[in-house]
């Protein structure tokens, strides 16, 4: 390919070269290191606080569920990872699970499929934004119940006011950090860690008398539910399936790391590795001093299992100390998660598939080269759907279950789509699980992500839920998959043509224009050069010239 232009500071040669080969010129600044990507996964997994927000899943199985669920859940979520770094180090794009995609997929379904798959990850991000977000509210508000020693219970309204100020602020930091952004992700992870170590040696050393013994720890099983024992134990793996859910993040700041096909690949192992390691250290050091009354931890008046294993761990003085860095570290959960799903939206406005993509396209130079109007379109979004919890609980839950289910959908398609139509268009990159395991490590993630997605529509509490504890999740989902496919065969059919190419003209060779020209991909600048998208064969050699060339 012919040599790419950069503006000074933006990126190397290297970097903007390996992106104009996907067909997109460099527009932000490379300002992320390798470390600095894993930091914004890892951060946005933000380990133990999502831990607490989710042991209400685990709990219920006891020990067992708790220790060796995370343990088996987090192995499968690792294999998913693999398969997705393999496509990370080869194509990294800030909308790399779509442009894969469409890309990978049959003529036929590729651009439905690709649309799918765009809104789907775009709204499970900012569904993310808000779990996150809520979760904050919580523990924000449960840090007051137990200053009150669990005399006060907070309204519905305090829940939304207090979620909506931590989105606001999030927008604004989101805003005018950009310059350190990449930076503050090694504060935020360290910050993790000291949290993490902070619980794993506080816990232990304050309930020494009261430790529960090995056979307890790895071998008790409870079942506070009404299904079978076995599916108790299933269900508890929905903890680390929500919480190591933002390994994709590294594949939207691509176009924002420095050698991006191995950060990228690098910062999704790094980052689910360090869950699976330290998030069963974490549910081991738990199960050995939780309270063996269960229910009591579950129904606990302070609102948080975990508020309620700190109390009887380390007293009042200790949990509120425990409780505030706690929440500390999930308010930088959800400045990392926003950043994320920002740059995956802009990403979708840039090759036209949002609502008002030109409004959200533009990149501000004036805040450091970054998409400051999608930044605030999720805000908003996020804004806007966060009201639920104004309905119910239940409802809300079932919002943000998109940061599940969306995602599983976002992730496997894009995998299953290389392995049944495109493996012999894939072109491994640095990173590479290698002939012999990369199709069945793709295979596997496929069967883990169906099962995560059908375990995450299951009622919690027993086959006979009520309205107010029933799993709302499939009817939101559904109605984001058929919601997005409807306004696909209606309206976008008619102009969604996939992933458009935005290098400067003044860089494409004839052979690309030629070849583009056959494809009928969409290039600014270069009027009269698309024509309709054939939808053939032939089409598809066409791109693979231009990327090749």
């Amino acid at each position: 390919m012919s040599s790419v232009s950069v503006p000074p500071g933006l990126a190397s040669e290297d970097d903007a070269a390996v992106l104009a080969k996907l067909g997109y010129k460099q527009e932000l600044r490379r300002n992320f290191t390798m470390i600095e990507v894993f930091g914004i996964a890892f951060s946005i997994m933000g380990l133990l606080p999502s831990i607490a927000s989710t042991l209400a899943y685990s709990i219920p199985a006891g020990p067992v569920g708790m220790v060796w669920g995370w343990f088996l859940a987090s192995g499968f979520i690792f294999v998913v990872g693999l398969a997705m770094a393999d496509l990370g180090s080869a194509m990294p794009t800030s909308g790399g699970l779509y442009w894969w995609t469409h890309f990978f997929s049959a003529p036929k379904v590729r651009n439905p499929l690709c649309f799918l798959v765009g809104y789907s990850n775009t709204l499970g991000l900012v569904g993310g934004l808000c779990s996150i977000d809520y979760a904050f509210a919580l523990m924000f508000l449960s840090v007051i119940s137990i200053a009150r020693d669990g005399n006060w219970t907070p309204s519905n309204g305090a829940v939304y006011g207090t979620f909506l100020a931590c989105v606001l602020c999030h927008g604004a930091l989101a805003s005018v950090m950009s310059k350190i952004m990449g930076k503050l992700q090694t504060v935020f992870v360290v910050m993790n860690f000291i949290l993490i170590f902070a619980t794993i040696i506080a816990l232990p050393i304050g309930a020494r008398h009261n430790r529960n013994n090995g056979h307890y720890i790895f071998a008790q099983t409870e079942n506070s539910t009404t299904w079978p024992t076995g599916w108790a134990f299933m269900l508890a793996w929905l903890s680390p399936i929500w919480t190591i859910g933002g390994f994709d993040s590294a594949v939207h700041m691509s176009e924002e790391a420095a050698n991006a096909t191995k950060a990228v690949p690098y910062a999704i192992l790094m980052s689910i590795g360090s869950c699976w390691f330290f998030g069963f250290i974490i549910m081991i050091v738990i199960a050995a001093c939780i309270n063996p009354d269960l229910s009591s931890v579950i129904g606990s008046s302070y609102g948080q299992p975990m508020a309620q294993i700190y109390y009887d761990a380390v007293g009042k003085h200790g949990t509120l100390g425990l409780m505030s860095l706690l929440m500390i570290v999930q308010f930088l959960m959800g400045l990392s998660i926003l950043v994320a799903a920002s740059r995956q939206a802009w990403a979708f406005s840039r090759d036209g598939a949002l609502p008002f993509s030109k409004i959200f396209r533009p990149i501000s130079q004036r805040f450091g080269y970054i998409p400051l109007r999608t930044i605030w379109g999720c805000v908003l979004l996020a804004a806007v759907l966060g009201l639920l919890s104004l309905i119910a609980p239940a409802a809300a839950q079932a919002l943000f279950s998109l940061a599940v289910a969306g995602n599983n959908l976002a992730w496997g398609i894009p995998i299953m789509a290389r392995v049944v139509w495109g493996q012999k268009k894939f072109k491994p990159g640095p990173f590479y699980t290698g002939d012999r395991f990369s199709v069945p490590i793709a295979w596997t993630s496929i069967v883990f992500l169906v099962f995560g997605t059908l375990l995450s529509m299951f009622p919690v509490d027993g086959p006979d839920p009520t309205p107010s504890n029933m799993n709302y999740t499939v009817v939101i989902n559904s109605a984001v998959w058929f919601g997005a496919l409807a306004y696909y065969f209606i309206d976008a059919r008619k102009w969604f043509t996939g992933p458009k190419i935005t290098i400067d003209t003044n860089d494409l060779t004839e052979a690309q224009q030629k070849a583009i020209a056959e494809d009928g991909i969409e290039v600014e600048g270069l009027e009269g050069l698309a024509t309709k998208l054939s939808g053939s064969e032939s089409g598809s050699g066409s791109r693979d010239e231009v990327k090749a060339a």
